[in-house]
C-alpha cells in the first residue's frame, strides 16, 4: 500500500511537535521543510513565557517532549502586577488557576529541543514558493540555499506552521492578509543578568498605560518587553524609539521608581541598540477549510501576545493534529479529511483564546487606567476565564497510542 504524504511546512514550534509526534511512523511519509539554515537560530529570538495549557498538553501528548522543555527551562509560578513605584496591584499563583505550572525559556534554546530529535525529517534552507491543488492532492514548490527549485507532488497532507505570512496560508486566503492593529507599540530586548538583577518571575509595571514586562530565563538572562499606546492606524513614531523618552514613560508620578523598574530602565537605555521593535496586531483566523491543506501556530491564528498564548496555542494546535492523523490511520481514513477535523476540534477554543486575549490588553490602550484595569484582572469573573485558559486542553482520544 501507498505511504500517504505528509509535508509541514515550516520547523517552529508546531511544525516541530507535529513532525516529533508523527515520526518513526511506517505508514507515512513526513517531510519537513524549515526556511532557514540549521545555524540561523542559534542566537534568534528573545526569551517567551509558555503557559500551563501547553505544559498540560505537551504532558498528554508528548510527554517526553514536556519532559525535557520542563528540565531545561524555568517554571513560571507567579504573576505579580505592579505600578513602577512598587505598588503591588495583583499577586497571582499560578496553580491556583492552573493544574501545573508554565515555562520562562529562551526562544532559540526552545528551538534546538525541538529540533534536534527530528534532524533527520527537516529540510533546512527550504522556503516554499508556491503551492495549489491537483487532482492527485496538494503540490509545493520551494528552493534551496543554491537557488536550486523542487517540487514536491502527491501530498496528501499539506501543513503550514510558518507564521502568519505563510504561502500555504496566502494561497489559501487568495492572497495577503490585511491585519488588524490595537493600537500599541510592543517592544522586546534580551540581555545579560547583572550580579545585583532583581528580576527572576513573570511580573508587570505600570506608569499610565504604558508597560514594562520581564521574567528570567535559563543562561542568566533577562527578556524585557515594553509597551506604550499609538495610533492604531500609524507606524511607531521615531520619536519613541529613543533610550531618553523610553526611561521617561515609565517613572511614576512620584518620580521614584520602584528598585525593579528602576533597574528594567536602566537595562533598556543601556541595550537600546538590541530592541526589537513590532505593533500589536490580529490577523484572520482559520485553519484553512481546505481538504489536505492545513494551518496551525501563527498560520491559523495571527494574535496579540498579551496572554502569551501565541506559542503557547501553537502547542496545543500540534497535539491536536497529531491526535487527529493516528485517529485517521488506525481508521485507514485518507489524511485530507484531517483538515476540517482538527478545525472542528479547535475552532471554539481558539477564538476564545484570541478574544480573550485581546480583551486583556485594555490596560495597555490609549487612555486606559491600567490600575483599575488590573484589580479587575484578580477577581473572579477574569480569574475563572484564566482558569478556562489554563485548564481546558486538547486531550488524547481514546484508543490512539503514543
Amino acid at each position: 500500500m501507498k505511504k500517504q504524504r505528509v509535508v509541514v511546512v515550516g520547523a517552529g514550534i508546531a511544525g516541530s511537535l507535529i513532525t516529533t509526534g508523527l515520526a518513526g511512523r511506517e505508514d507515512i511519509e513526513l517531510i519537513c521543510l524549515e526556511r532557514v539554515s540549521q545555524a540561523d537560530h542559534a542566537e534568534a529570538g528573545t526569551g517567551l513565557n509558555v503557559g500551563p495549557n501547553a505544559i498540560k498538553a505537551l504532558k498528554l501528548h508528548l510527554p517526553d517532549i514536556a519532559a525535557s522543555i520542563i528540565a531545561n527551562s524555568y517554571p513560571w509560578q507567579t504573576w505579580k502586577t505592579s505600578i513602577t513605584d512598587g505598588t503591588v496591584l495583583t499577586d497571582l499563583r499560578i496553580d491556583s488557576v492552573a493544574d501545573n505550572y508554565g515555562i520562562r525559556i529562551r526562544w532559540s534554546e526552545l528551538y534546538t529541543l525541538l529540533r534536534t530529535p527530528i534532524q533527520g525529517y527537516i529540510r533546512y534552507g527550504s522556503k516554499v514558493t508556491s503551492c495549489g491543488k491537483s487532482e492527485s492532492g496538494s503540490w509545493l514548490t520551494y528552493t534551496d540555499g543554491t537557488g536550486t527549485k523542487t517540487r514536491i507532488n502527491d501530498i496528501d497532507l499539506l501543513i503550514a506552521g510558518d507564521g502568519r505570512y505563510s504561502v500555504v496560508r496566502e494561497h489559501i486566503l487568495g492572497g495577503p492578509d490585511s491585519p488588524f492593529f490595537l493600537g500599541v507599540c510592543l517592544y522586546r530586548v534580551l540581555f545579560p543578568a547583572e550580579p545585583d538583577c532583581p528580576i527572576y518571575d513573570y511580573e508587570q509595571w505600570f506608569s499610565g498605560p504604558n508597560r514594562l514586562l520581564a521574567f528570567r530565563v535559563p543562561g542568566d538572562f533577562i527578556y524585557c518587553a515594553g509597551s506604550f499606546p499609538i495610533a492604531a492606524d500609524s507606524e511607531i513614531p521615531e520619536e519613541m524609539k529613543s533610550p531618553e523618552v523610553l526611561a521617561q514613560i515609565y517613572l511614576p508620578p512620584s518620580g521614584e521608581p520602584s528598585d525593579k523598574a528602576a533597574y528594567l530602565i536602566t537595562s533598556i537605555q543601556r541595550y537600546f541598540e538590541k530592541i526589537h521593535w513590532a505593533r500589536l496586531q490580529e490577523g484572520r483566523l482559520t485553519y484553512g477549510g481546505t481538504p489536505g491543506m492545513l494551518l496551525v501556530g501563527d498560520s491559523a491564528h495571527p494574535m496579540v501576545p498579551t496572554l502569551g498564548q501565541g506559542a503557547t496555542q501553537a502547542c496545543e494546535d500540534a497535539c491536536a493534529v497529531v491526535d487527529e492523523v493516528k485517529l485517521a490511520l488506525a481508521d485507514n481514513r485518507p489524511l485530507s479529511s484531517i483538515s476540517q477535523c482538527v478545525e472542528d476540534r479547535r475552532l471554539e477554543r481558539i477564538q476564545f483564546v484570541v478574544d480573550f486575549s485581546r480583551e486583556a490588553t485594555d490596560t495597555m490602550l490609549h487612555g486606559a487606567d491600567s490600575v483599575i484595569g488590573s484589580l479587575v484582572k484578580a477577581e473572579p469573573p477574569f480569574l475563572d476565564r484564566l482558569a478556562r485558559l489554563y485548564r481546558d486542553v486538547p486531550v488524547p482520544s481514546a484508543g490512539v497510542g503514543r
